[in-house]
């Protein structure tokens, strides 16, 4: 699985690369704190594959990485995706090492 760090985001968004960011936690954790990402809640990943581009780079984080990881296993192994990448440490680092001021729990 490929995997990205928070610092290589930031980069990419900073650059104004096209790809699409999708976040897999679920609303109330979007609500309390996000960084735009499109909310496809894992529970859903496969029911909403369509929403997901293939033909640009995804990223795709959760609260640490963990439920990011099961929701590319899913669309790698299921639908064939060869362009998603896990944000390490998902959200949890991004507030560490990014954005210390976002409140996440």
């Amino acid at each position: 699985m490929k995997e990205i760090t928070v610092q290589e985001l930031k980069q990419k968004i900073d650059n104004n690369e096209d790809f699409q960011l999708i976040d897999v936690r679920e609303e109330f954790e979007y609500q309390d704190a996000n960084i735009g990402g499109l909310l496809i809640p894992l529970g859903n990943i496969l029911l909403e594959a369509d929403k997901i581009a293939k033909d640009k780079p995804v990223v795709v984080h959760c609260r640490s990485g963990k439920r990011s990881a099961a929701a590319i296993m899913q669309l790698e192994q299921q639908l064939g995706f060869t362009n998603l990448s896990n944000l390490q440490g998902g959200i949890m680092a991004w507030a560490s090492d990014i954005d210390p001021t976002m409140n996440v729990s």
